[in-house]
């Protein structure tokens, strides 16, 4: 799924924010990406978004060299992908339903064709009742969890959390955690963002630990 090979990164002439990544991910598992401040887990997550490229070395997603790629294909390729940011993003002018269906308008899909999907989707991380409301009005669960929907509507095959569960308290972090579990028991490879502890603690998912640029991998 994922394969980095003797990865470097560095903006302008500045000194390399990650080196020598060289590690590889299989089609669904699901790993925490952790680290101190500082140490490069946006950086990373921005390559395997493919909304950065490497200053040197080799980024394979799906089986191809993305160096190769022209920007057309990028874009096919970054479909598979779906992102959740920590601030939200939600449009505040659109409805918990708008917001999620988002993606699929963008790629032109009539609404008929997808009202169905996004509203089991809404019941299923709980938001059923909310289809209507507004971001003003929902709570930060809430607001996280329309994220969550609108990255996973186009049922990516690469999920990329960075730093989900900073907004929110304790037990919704552990919440939170527990439905990209189940994205992932659905096949979905998931690479979360965190530097908290007790969420680390609290799953058994391995982790890919940033320090200095560089990767290990510890279970």
């Amino acid at each position: 799924m994922i394969e980095f090979s003797n990865v470097g990164l560095r903006y302008g002439q500045g000194p390399e924010i990650l080196r020598d990544l060289n590690f590889r991910i299989e089609p669904g598992t699901f790993h925490f990406l952790t680290g101190p401040s500082g140490s490069g887990k946006t950086s990373l997550l921005k390559l395997l978004l493919l909304s950065l490229r490497p200053t040197r070395g080799r980024v394979t997603l799906f089986g191809k060299d993305t160096s190769s790629l022209d920007q057309d294909a990028l874009l096919q390729m970054r479909r598979h992908i779906g992102i959740v940011f920590q601030e939200f993003r939600l449009l505040d002018h659109l409805t918990t339903f708008e917001n999620v269906a988002l993606p699929l308008r963008v790629l032109g899909e009539p609404e008929a064709s997808y009202r169905a999907n996004v509203t089991e989707l809404l019941e299923w991380v709980g938001l059923g009742q909310r289809l209507d409301a507004l971001p003003a009005v929902l709570s930060g669960g809430e607001k996280q969890r329309a994220a969550i929907a609108r990255a996973v509507i186009g049922r990516p095959d690469i999920l990329l959390a960075d730093e989900p569960t900073g907004n929110v308290d304790p037990e919704l972090s552990l919440r939170l955690v527990r439905l990209f579990a189940e994205l992932n028991k659905m096949g979905t490879t998931i690479i979360l963002a965190t530097h908290e502890l007790p969420l680390l603690d609290a799953f058994p998912f391995p982790r890919m630990i940033l320090n200095e640029g560089e990767i290990v991998f510890a279970d």
